[in-house]
């Protein structure tokens, strides 16, 4: 099938990559000195152990939930991007800001290669590739130094080079693409995916299982000697092992399929702005409003705390700004139906392996984040925003054809509207990362030449940047108990509770949230990196302001004076 795009001269495809590599630019490298984040400490650490034992990235314990443990059994990731990280220091340092810079390779990387991707797909490829950069969820992941960008990249450019070189076939193409599958999934275990995509996609399109399949074996043999290795040397198939933790974290849950359903598309509508801000674009009116008044139903169901994720999950927080949450999960709702309605659409309509290689793609991430992942979040949403990109594109275009009043401008101002919706929720992201780094800081300044240890409690990057300056995480088996020793926490709420007797002086650091705009707080209903917060990937209201405690112990604590917090 020849692509849509084959009229377009190779100067002006120069030009589009030109103006993407400046956009992605533009859009990330202000953030750059972002503090680490989230998991970024984890891959951090694996990444110094790489330094030192390069066959060895697991051989070390981490104190992350108030008790050490083997990093193999606490990561549910594989090491290729903490190689990244070792490999980009050894060049630039540690800095957040080297690091950062670094990970804009694989940045630059997803959005030239959506561009390259949707060439065979439509006839404006720039827009996917714009649609596919001006969102939430790849801004806000492609300022952190965690695995996900660099796995979409390799993805993309797997399926790239599979779909260029099977027909006809190009052998170095498909060899080149079955490493770029391997290094995916080495990346992150749902790189695997790739294997029964591209199995379906082939199979529809030559009708018959070629030589093309013994390429596949590849990945396959590569992961299997993986599991191997795991088990040999820290004992435990960490593939297996990574799957049988989310089963049992979503068994304990409980879940109803239609709350994860409804959450699931929240967070695909949130994170693919594009689709809320094209809807008027792609839908007619009286299909908006029918979605819309069905999805409002839901999303005040789930506001209210009729319907929710389980027991165990969201704080009762956010029901005092129900409306608020309302409202926006209604969107959001929306938003993720219209992009399943264009994946499903786009099938019905073209009945070939190119539109069933996006409805599988777009399909699969959903069924992914929501029901085989242990938790819903944005960073399991990622990989199918190049795949909404273009099916965005490939509306677009069937509108333009069927339309002499086609106006351009409304394009732009969709896109405008997602872009800066996208990039003040990575300034609001970026905020909140940095707002542990202050508060060490500010802890480390106050502790400084002071008698006795500082303990802390709480991880992600306050746990980098606490350890940073030499103070301890608590072992919850062995509280602080010593006079004089300092205790930092994050957040208001103790695993175990000091009586006011034992408190020589308590500090509370306030670090205000300015933005108007979050990706992590219960009360407004939105948790980016998980779903236990709330339905939301991302909210916008009044924020309040990071909080974090230093206390100082006074006389001796005994056993009587340490009691468990309710």
């Amino acid at each position: 099938m020849a692509s849509p795009t084959d009229s377009v001269q190779p100067n002006l495809q120069r030009v589009h990559y030109i103006l993407l590599a400046v956009a992605v630019l533009a859009c990330l490298a202000p953030f750059s000195g972002k503090a680490f984040n989230v998991d970024d400490t984890l891959f951090i650490y694996v990444a110094r152990q790489i330094t030192h034992h390069p066959l060895d990235p697991y051989g070390f314990k981490v104190n992350w939930f108030l008790d050490a443990v083997p990093m193999a059994y606490e990561t549910k990731n594989p090491p290729l991007a903490s190689y990244y990280i070792a490999a980009a220091s050894s060049f630039l340092g540690w800095s957040e800001r080297a690091l950062h810079l670094a990970f804009l390779l694989p940045a630059l990387a997803v959005v030239c290669g959506t561009y390259r991707l949707a060439q065979r797909f439509t006839s404006s490829p720039l827009l996917a590739a714009a649609a596919t950069l001006l969102t939430p969820v790849f801004l806000v992941s492609a300022n952190s130094v965690m695995c996900d960008t660099l796995m979409l990249a390799l993805w993309l450019w797997a399926i790239i080079f599979w779909i260029e070189g099977l027909e006809p076939q190009k052998p170095r193409y498909l060899a080149f693409s079955a490493l770029l599958i391997t290094l995916c999934a080495l990346t992150k275990y749902f790189g695997i995916a790739l294997i029964p995509l591209l199995v379906a996609y082939s199979l529809v399109r030559q009708r018959r299982l070629g030589s093309w399949a013994w390429y596949l074996l590849l990945p396959i043999l590569v992961l299997t000697e993986y599991q191997q290795w795991t088990k040999a040397v820290y004992g435990l198939r960490m593939i297996t092992s990574a799957a049988h933790m989310s089963t049992g974290v979503r068994q304990a849950r409980q879940s109803s399929v239609l709350a994860k359903a409804l959450v699931d598309l929240s967070f695909v509508g949130g994170c693919t702005l594009p689709a809320l801000t094209f809807a008027p674009v792609m839908w007619p009116r009286r299909k908006i409003l029918a979605v819309c008044v069905a999805c409002g139903i839901a999303g005040f169901l789930i506001s209210t705390g009729r319907i929710g994720l389980g027991e165990m999950l969201w704080p009762f927080d956010f029901y005092r700004h129900w409306l608020l949450v309302g409202i926006q999960l209604t969107l959001f709702i929306a938003a993720g139906f219209s992009v399943m309605a264009l994946a499903a659409a786009d099938t019905w309509k073209c009945k070939d392996a190119d539109s069933l290689l996006l409805m599988l793609w777009v399909f699969g991430t959903f069924a992914f984040t929501g029901f085989l992942n242990w938790a819903i979040n944005a960073r399991s949403v990622l990989p199918l925003i190049p795949a909404a990109g273009i099916l965005i594109a490939r509306r677009v275009d069937a509108l333009q054809a069927a339309s002499a009043r086609w106006r351009p401008a409304r394009l732009a101002i969709a896109l405008a509207v997602a872009g800066g919706v996208s990039l003040w929720l990575t300034w609001a992201d970026t905020e909140l990362a940095n707002s542990a780094r202050t508060a060490a800081t500010r802890i480390e300044r106050k502790t400084m030449n002071q008698p006795g240890t500082v303990w802390f409690m709480g991880h992600w990057g306050f746990q980098y940047y606490m350890g940073s300056f030499g103070a301890h995480p608590v072992v919850v088996d062995d509280p602080p108990q010593r006079p004089g020793d300092f205790l930092a926490t994050a957040g208001d709420r103790l695993l175990f509770e000091v009586r006011p007797e034992f408190v020589a002086s308590r500090d509370v650091i306030q670090i205000p949230m300015r933005l108007g705009i979050t990706t992590i707080q219960s009360e407004l209903g939105t948790g980016f990196y998980s779903s236990d917060l709330g339905p939301l990937p991302f909210a916008i209201g009044p924020v309040p302001p990071e909080r974090y405690e230093l206390i100082r112990l006074g006389p001796k604590l005994t056993p009587a004076g340490l009691g468990t917090s309710p």
